[in-house]
């Protein structure tokens, strides 16, 4: 079975690089944090975030069985703050939207933050970097930003960035989408916006 969060990692693993800087802007329970740590080396450094204490302690314990804590800056805090945290030119970031899996369903992201974490990502991203965004449009919050990040994602210049939208069409409910942005080249903020 073709798995959404799957595709995400292999699109991400063709620009990432030993000793790369990356961003897992949703650490939830550090799969893809964890991912990123293996892909870069002991050279690199996977800044992950997320607002949920929980999320991180397990994204910690994760690291910790695996011996690649190192490598890792954990953030409690959001998304949309990056750009606060991170300096340097990052190859990649990956957004898995929604809930915690085994956590609080109430507590979600939210479009307005996760536009401002795009717009983020979109500057710090170096040229020929990626960043991928899972959706869960399942779930009311899901539809919502959904539609409020692929709108974005719409609207960007398309000689500075490209999107591709991935979709599972035969399947039943409501599966998740995979968004994959690469950048071209370095843009102004107004064209973010």
């Amino acid at each position: 079975m073709i798995r959404i969060t799957e595709l995400a990692q292999e699109q991400i693993s063709r620009v990432v690089r030993q000793g790369a800087l990356v961003v897992d802007a949703t650490a939830g329970n550090g799969r893809d944090t964890l991912f990123l740590a293996r892909l870069v080396g002991p050279g690199g450094r996977v800044f992950a975030f997320d607002i949920q204490e929980g999320a991180l302690q397990k994204t910690a314990s994760l690291l910790e069985e695996n011996r690649l804590a190192e490598r890792v800056t954990l953030l409690h805090a959001g998304h949309e703050t990056m750009s606060a945290h991170i300096e340097a030119p990052v190859s990649a970031v990956m957004f898995n939207l929604g809930y915690l899996p085994g956590g609080d369903r109430a507590i979600v992201t939210r479009p307005e933050s996760t536009r401002l974490a795009l717009a983020a990502s979109l500057e710090l991203l170096r040229p020929g970097g990626l960043i991928t965004v899972v959706l869960y449009p399942g779930h009311p919050q899901g539809q919502e930003e959904r539609e409020i990040i692929v709108d974005y994602c719409r609207s960007l210049d398309s000689k500075v960035c490209r999107v591709v939208q991935v979709a599972l069409l035969n399947c039943s409910g409501v599966p998740p989408e995979l968004l994959v942005l690469k950048k071209f080249k370095e843009f102004a903020q107004k064209e973010l916006s």
